[in-house]
């Protein structure tokens, strides 16, 4: 389980998470939210430290349990397939902004006072600053990992692409899925072949699979399938929405050293990596 997984597991607020992050003294309810969703006792995540009389959370003993998890398990586990895709997209111009806040340790409400008070997201109206700079966020825990959150933010926009594609597989059970059993498939049998019938045939499996995907409405699957190839453009995979070729991606090497940190080996291929 990543950081990103303790913080849906667990319901634990942005402002919490960024308060672990930094070491600072947390809440007893949000140390009993970690203990249930790590499914251990307390002492196991914390330590008392005498010189500041206080219980302080033991952010090495915390990330050890975590780490004796295995969070693609505990995602299947804990979360389902939902349809935000539809609304979030590929949100790269807001993500590069959001990660600049958050790389600052700024809070999520911190981070959208901003945003909506110098309207840096550009949004006609402030209906959607909210709930896309949350989706921002929850990329960015996800990714368990600093490095790649810098290069988010600064690094030049191919680079960045990559990052943001590989923050929205561990963010979202339908995303990982797709690139893997999909996209990832395709680059392992040298398959270039990208048709409808692909994105079809990966519907109507999830549709079989799970309950709540067979209650989408066709409206939504059918947007969701249009938010899938629009990522594919975005990150070059495709040249354009008629195209039906897959280009022989190349994985930067930035996140392949992010994907190895985190010990998701299954994810390479779906960035053409197949050694």
């Amino acid at each position: 389980m990543s950081k990103g997984d303790l913080h849906k597991a667990s319901g634990l607020s942005s402002s919490t998470m960024t308060k672990l992050r930094k070491s600072e003294d947390v809440s007893m309810e949000a140390l009993r939210k970690i203990c249930v969703a790590l499914n251990c006792n307390i002492a196991d995540i914390v330590e008392f430290v005498p010189d500041s009389e206080s219980l302080i959370i033991g952010q090495q003993l915390l990330y050890d349990r975590i780490g004796k998890l295995d969070w693609r398990k505990q995602m299947d586990q804990t979360h389902s397939y939902n349809g935000s895709l539809t609304a979030e997209q590929f949100l790269f111009y807001e993500i590069r902004i959001a990660s600049k806040f958050y790389i600052e340790g700024k809070t999520i409400e911190e981070a959208i006072e901003i945003i909506k008070k110098d309207n840096l997201f550009q949004y006609p109206t402030e209906r959607q600053v909210s709930r896309l700079a949350r989706a921002c966020y929850k990329r960015l825990d996800a990714l368990d990992n600093e490095q790649l959150v810098r290069e988010i933010a600064f690094a030049p926009n191919e680079i960045a692409k990559q990052i943001n594609l590989y923050a929205m597989m561990r963010y979202n059970r339908l995303v990982w899925e797709f690139m893997i059993q999909v996209i990832g498939e395709k680059y392992r049998n040298q398959d270039f072949s990208f048709t409808k019938k692909d994105l079809s045939a990966f519907f109507t499996r999830l549709q079989a699979q799970d309950d709540s995907v067979s209650a989408w409405s066709e409206a939504t699957i059918k947007k969701i399938k249009s938010v899938l190839v629009r990522v594919l453009i975005e990150t070059e995979y495709l040249d354009g929405l008629k195209d039906t070729t897959l280009n022989p991606v190349f994985l930067c090497e930035e996140l392949e050293q992010g994907i190895k940190a985190n010990n998701d080996y299954d994810a390479l291929p779906a960035f053409n990596y197949l050694r």
